[in-house]
């Protein structure tokens, strides 16, 4: 009942809506979504497929808009109608600190903010089982979509709903961020190398150079990095490469001079198909067959790249925000800022409210907090606001300026499961592994 009575007063306001930014006027006649959103477009394209943003897909489901124009007092009269504790999936173990400045917030209005501190797998797998056993018992789910599951698949199965508060939406830097649901805020992966051996410049300005070999044919570099066939963020910056197929041979031809040559075996492969002469295949080919060491821990790799590994330079992949072992730890690493191609994708932390739980209206009101006040607690070095009203001082640079390109997940998805199978592949015959 009390669930209901929060409901009833988000659909009040249906008729006086104002999406969030663009996306369409008009709800679909028969409140559905494409079951494959996505699914069967090309490499790289989008816009002839029937693809929809997140904003435009909202729209079919006018019980899901009406909440976007509740200001915070109406949303906190909804959410005493309701009960029980607002719980909250995260992969930050910053949104404790939130929900504790939530409850200093709200406690007087008897409402009350949990998390749970899960990593991205875990979160998702939660999220999935309890909505297929109709199990549900979190409100809110904050976590990457660098794949583009979440879009392609929890939304339109119904696993979690889109929230687009109309007035922060207004704020968000660029518009892109919102194509596939609430950004919370953005980072990427960054290679990281040891200031003590290149105390001048950055050495490496080109992703080919990780993999180069020196006159006597041997491996010039010693790379660290999580296994990248099972770290999701880092396969579909692979598959960004393979999408991304005519700047990655453009990036070798400026470097060396001289086209590509392709070396990899696209027939080898029974089970599915990869294409010939694809950059993005060409360099993960090359890459999956060097001499790698796998470390699960991000604070670990990049105090590898501190300590070095078999007296080679030593260059690691990780998320941004390990630069904090610079300052905790005294580690002498650094980013590496100017590569070609691209950095990484810029990657967005989404927030969504968990469909059937507890709180709807308690879901949306502690998503509302986690965009304005309560982002005070993610400012560290390497996580980037997307609302032009507030800016991380610890950063030393906008998100502008990172050198990411923005993320492209529904062509990621669409050549993800290939890219994974490809790099198994590749990587079990490394005979040097």
């Amino acid at each position: 009942m009390k669930k209901a009575l929060a409901l009833l007063l988000a659909l009040a306001m249906v008729f006086s809506l104002a999406a969030c930014g663009g996306g369409g006027n008009d709800a679909s006649a028969d409140n559905s979504q494409p079951a494959d959103s996505g699914a069967s477009a090309d490499n790289g394209g989008s816009a002839d497929n029937g693809f929809r943003d997140a904003r435009t897909l909202q729209q079919d489901f006018p019980e899901q808009v009406a909440w976007n124009d509740m200001t915070e007092e109406e949303l906190v009269e909804a959410a005493k109608a309701e009960s029980g504790d607002i719980t909250v999936y995260g992969i930050s173990s910053r949104i404790e600190k939130i929900c504790d400045l939530f409850n200093e917030k709200y406690g007087a209005d008897g409402l009350n903010a949990i998390s749970f501190d899960l990593d991205q797998t875990e979160a998702i797998d939660k999220v999935r089982t309890e909505a297929e056993s109709n199990n549900v018992n979190a409100d809110v789910l904050q976590c990457k979509d660098v794949a583009g599951d979440i879009f392609v698949e929890f939304v339109p199965q119904g696993y979690v709903e889109l929230y687009f508060p109309t007035d922060i939406c207004e704020h968000i830097v660029d518009d892109n961020l919102v194509t596939y649901g609430m950004p919370f805020y953005s980072s990427l992966s960054y290679w990281y190398y040891n200031t003590d051996m290149y105390p001048d410049a950055e050495p490496i300005t080109n992703w080919w150079q990780f993999v180069e070999k020196d006159e006597n044919g041997n491996q010039k570099y010693s790379i660290v990095a999580k296994e990248i066939g099972t770290e999701q963020a880092y396969l579909s910056l692979f598959a960004s490469f393979i999408v991304n197929a005519d700047a990655m041979e453009k990036a070798y031809e400026d470097l060396y001079g001289e086209p590509l040559e392709y070396t990899y075996d696209a027939s080898q492969f029974t089970d599915f198909e990869i294409p010939e002469n694809n950059a993005g295949y060409e360099y993960m080919w090359r890459f999956s067959q060097m001499k790698m060491s796998f470390i699960a821990d991000g604070d670990e790799i990049v105090a590898a790249v501190h300590n070095g590994v078999e007296g080679r330079p030593t260059f690691g992949l990780a998320s941004a925000g390990k630069i904090s072992g610079r300052d905790d730890d005294g580690l002498s690493i650094a980013w590496l800022t100017d590569l070609k191609p691209y950095n990484g994708i810029q990657n967005c932390n989404y927030l969504y409210p968990i469909a059937g739980c507890d709180n709807p209206a308690g879901a949306r009101l502690f998503i509302r907090f986690m965009m304005g006040d309560g982002f005070e607690a993610m400012c560290k070095e390497g996580n980037w606001s997307v609302v032009d009203n507030f800016e991380n001082p610890k950063n030393p640079f906008p998100i502008s300026d990172a050198n990411a390109i923005a993320p492209d997940l529904e062509a990621i998805y669409n050549v993800f499961l290939e890219t994974q199978d490809a790099w198994i592949y590749w990587l079990n015959g490394n005979p040097n592994m």
